[in-house]
């Protein structure tokens, strides 16, 4: 619609007498005590002219008002947070715990050898572990990078979770649930702290896990839509050259989108005012206000291309190289991190290793292990990582037999995940599983507990960011869920 209409709109909106509406508001009215002297047309024109100004003030009140009343806003947590916030590296399929962080001696002895379970062999791992760092943490020779950086990292080692199942695993590690649509971790921790910067989104996810499941594993569910996370797809070669248009070159100006936006939104309140669930109309509406405000830093934010050769180098990125893409994910989270997004989400495919595991378990370590060390370089040496939290793991583990022989299964019972910054203790290996893997059997972490122990780290008592829905109050640990204090800085 054109910026003149908008404006004609906009004056007569403001200074036009309304026409009568009923029988008797058309009949002559008295008139006004004291003559009232006439408007000549060089005093419209005048007023007129105003209007454009109060159109223009009209727009920079709205956005003000937009920020300062925003669903996200940043919000004081139940006490004081240790990480602001969080950087979850999804390794989607289950990494192998014994080809990475869970050093087995036993297994590696007992290789080919019959297991419990007939007509299996127990399957070595086939690479060596050696111990890295002045913790003396072990770490497979298939993570060299990542080797370098044992003293950063906290190592659960006997975490279990509750399906062997992918999509109900990624689910649960994901949401705490399963059974039902929940939100997911990243809904939750935005509700309870909101964002540090208006002009972003609080939550993305970027080349989230879109099989099994897909848009759940950043959905809101119950929670209103503002703090659903926002996806950012593939191919991020394109993505990372985006330029979101300026509105220096766009084709109105910042007021006249504005007025465009406004004129929308009140179609958009209006409907809301007239419709029993308001709330997606509400996310549409704070989506509209995001997108105006993201022009701005967006595009800046994910154009990698503006680092130094040197930082691109760091990360492995790069064309052909096998780490271009989670080397470009992964600057592109310290980009967003340092700009205020707070909850971050990084995804690696490809872990569900049932064969040729002496093959494909280079490939995928290799993917992943220059870019998430560089990340960790990156952070300490920015001031960053001591309130940045950073999450590694996948929905389970793998079992140290498979019938293929050179492969291995799923296995919620037993499995990695670690920790680094944000206020955990690093260099430490937390928990373990038997001699061979299968199982927990110390130090043991469920899903729920290490849920609750990310929401404390960020200032989060997972017991009382609650959400009632249905008649009850729900959280994300549901009635489980325990804080791993021996971890803790």
């Amino acid at each position: 619609m054109p910026f003149f209409t908008l404006a004609i709109r906009e004056f007569m909106r403001t200074y036009a007498v309304p026409l009568p509406t009923t029988p008797e508001s058309r009949r002559p009215q008295p008139g006004p005590a004291f003559p009232q002297p006439r408007s000549t047309r060089r005093e419209l024109l005048q007023s007129g002219v105003a209007g454009f100004g109060y159109l223009a003030f009209s727009a920079l009140a709205t956005e003000a008002a937009a920020r300062s009343n925003s669903a996200v806003s940043a919000r004081t947590p139940h006490f004081a947070a240790r990480a602001r916030r969080v950087i979850f590296l999804c390794m989607k399929g289950g990494p192998s715990h014994m080809e990475s962080f869970d050093y087995k001696p036993k297994l590696n002895a007992d290789n080919d050898r019959p297991s419990p379970n007939k007509g299996m062999k127990f399957f070595g791992c086939q690479w060596p572990f050696r111990q890295h760092g002045e913790s003396g943490l072990w770490v497979s020779d298939l993570y060299p990078h990542v080797a370098r950086q044992a003293d950063e990292l906290c190592v659960l080692n006997g975490m279990h979770t509750d399906s062997p199942e992918h999509a109900a695993a990624l689910e649960q590690y994901h949401t705490g649930s399963f059974l039902f649509a929940r939100p997911s971790l990243g809904s939750w921790v935005v509700y309870g702290l909101g964002t540090q910067n208006q002009n972003l989104p609080a939550f993305v996810t970027i080349k989230p896990p879109m099989l099994l499941g897909g848009a759940r594993y950043f959905s809101s569910a119950f929670l209103p839509s503002t703090y659903q996370g926002m996806p950012v797809g593939s191919p991020l070669e394109n993505l990372s050259r985006m330029k979101v248009p300026n509105l220096a070159n766009s084709r109105y100006s910042r007021a006249e989108q504005r007025a465009i936006l406004d004129f929308a939104q009140g179609q958009n309140r209006e409907l809301a005012s007239r419709t029993a669930d308001p709330d997606p109309i509400e996310g549409v509406i704070e989506s509209y206000e995001l997108a105006f405000r993201m022009q701005t830093d967006l595009g800046d934010v994910l154009d990698v291309q503006r680092e130094p050769v040197a930082t691109l180098d760091r990360y492995g990125i790069g064309s052909g190289k096998p780490t271009d893409d989670f080397g470009r994910q992964c600057l592109m989270a310290r980009r967003l991190a340092e700009s205020g997004v707070r909850f971050i989400e990084l995804c690696s495919d490809g872990w569900d290793h049932h064969g040729f595991v002496a093959r494909l378990m280079p490939q995928s370590s290799t993917q992943v292990d220059r870019p998430i060390a560089a990340l960790l370089m990156d952070l300490r040496e920015r001031g960053m990582l001591d309130d940045t939290l950073l999450v590694w793991g996948g929905e389970f583990g793998r079992t140290p037999d498979d019938p293929r022989g050179d492969g291995r299964g799923h296995n919620p019972h037993g499995f990695t995940v670690w920790l680094a910054g944000g206020g955990v203790r690093g260099g430490l290996a937390h928990g373990k599983t038997d001699d061979y893997g299968y199982k927990a059997v110390e130090g043991r972490v469920h899903l729920h507990d290490l849920h609750a122990t990310l929401l404390h780290l960020l200032g989060l008592d997972h017991t009382r960011l609650t959400y009632r829905y249905a008649g009850r109050d729900f959280r994300l640990t549901d009635v489980h869920g325990k804080v791993v204090q021996e971890i803790l800085a």
